[in-house]
């Protein structure tokens, strides 16, 4: 309890944050549906936002250094506000992905500013905990974001509002927190070099995970609409993914932890790729298996982007562990900014079951390249303990340095 009030600030900062910027995401798509942007628009949004998420991971923790923390991260919420506020000023796809550029820079700079400040108060003994707490607000603050849009009316400017609200609410808790600011981090330097030459197949695994991950949550929605669900299905129908991925994390934790970790990554994706096709087949079994396929869909495929991770910080020494983090999240986010575009495009030219279809495929190839490592290498005498890793900022590597050199 203790730990938590000492952290409330920043949790507060994290759930809110994730109710405004990350309910963006699903609202636009239903809203671009509503308004007649094509699916090939829509999926450019999706792009515009991860495009925008890595220029915010590599730009703030330099932004820091020369403003502070408290107005680094006023600034990045200002344009993330300002971003969801346009949207009903000027009606138009491009104009949008301007807007969601700004959203995708803002989630980015705030959360390297939140795990920077976690980073410098926290001990070797509360390390656990506070982490464990963090993930639990991170996925539940997800989860709000996913059942916003069931309450919220496509393309209106009261949705819109209340998101940016949302997101304006997250610069109090912790710009007024009298908590002393940390010393300012230094900005990692980014090698994906370094990623590929300690694992391909963890790098293959991020990419792969960035591809699945940003086409569901991106362009899940519009998926959802053309098998014919309404809004409030469709919140539900990406809440049962973000479920499914939570309820995954131990059983594969514990899995990953006393198997070869190339086994359960190859596991994964061949569950991955038949869970594609049990959704793909349950749109028409009615809404409660939809739901369930989707979840099944999030238990397999959201962790993948950690079982990868914790494979390349096998082959890492101490002292790369923070750039190797942030080489893997630049691959991630490499495959996120291409997947949403690609498969709203392939949707508008195949139908809603071609973006499963897409997913399967890297699946599929994820699961041979897994097969041909394991016989060119054999597996880490020594490995690290599983840790979940969110997708949120260069700095997460930082947090979690010290648990897996344990």
């Amino acid at each position: 309890m203790r730990l938590m009030i000492s952290f409330a600030a920043l949790f507060l900062s994290v759930v809110l944050l994730q109710l405004g910027l990350g309910g963006v995401a699903p609202l636009d798509a239903i809203s671009g549906v509503a308004l007649g942007f094509t699916t090939g628009q829509i999926g450019f949004l999706g792009s515009a936002h991860f495009f925008g998420f890595f220029i915010g991971c590599w730009w703030a923790p330099r932004l820091m250094g020369s403003v502070g923390h408290s107005r680094a991260f006023a600034a990045f919420t200002a344009a993330g506000t300002v971003g969801i506020l346009a949207h009903m000023m000027v009606v138009d796809p491009y104009a949008w992905a301007v807007m969601r550029l700004t959203s995708g820079l803002a989630v980015a700079g705030c959360y390297t500013i939140i795990e920077a400040w976690l980073q410098a108060k926290v001990t070797n003994e509360t390390r656990g905990r506070a982490m464990g707490l963090y993930r639990v607000v991170d996925i539940a603050g997800s989860l709000g974001a996913q059942l916003i849009i069931g309450v919220l009316e496509p393309a209106s400017y009261l949705s819109y509002n209340t998101l940016a609200l949302l997101c304006c609410l997250a610069i109090f808790p912790l710009t007024l927190s009298r908590a002393e600011a940390p010393e300012m981090p230094d900005a990692p330097r980014l090698r994906p070099g370094l990623a590929w030459r300690l694992s391909p197949l963890a790098s293959a695994g991020v990419v792969v995970s960035g591809i699945t991950g940003a086409a569901f949550r991106m362009v899940g929605p519009l998926y959802g609409t053309e098998v014919g669900l309404r809004a409030d299905q469709i919140a539900l129908f990406l809440a049962a993914y973000v479920l499914g991925g939570a309820f995954a994390q131990y059983p594969v934790g514990w899995l990953a932890d006393r198997y070869d970790r190339r086994t359960v990554l190859i596991l994964l994706s061949v569950g991955g790729a038949v869970s594609c096709g049990t959704t793909v087949l349950a749109a028409g079994s009615g809404t409660l298996g939809v739901f369930l396929a989707a979840g099944v869909f999030g238990f397999f495929t959201m962790p993948v982007y950690s079982v990868s991770t914790a494979h390349a910080h096998d082959h890492a020494s101490q002292m790369e562990r923070v750039e190797l983090s942030a080489a893997l999240m630049f691959l991630y986010a490499v495959g996120a900014i291409a997947s949403p575009l690609i498969a709203a495009l392939l949707i508008d030219g195949y139908g809603p079951s071609a973006m499963f279809m897409m997913i399967a495929l890297s699946h599929i190839a994820l699961i041979l390249f897994g097969f041909a490592r394991m016989r060119s290498r054999p597996a880490p005498d020594a490995r690290t303990p599983y840790t979940y890793e969110p997708r949120t900022s260069f700095l997460i590597g930082k947090l979690l340095r010290s648990r897996r050199d344990r």
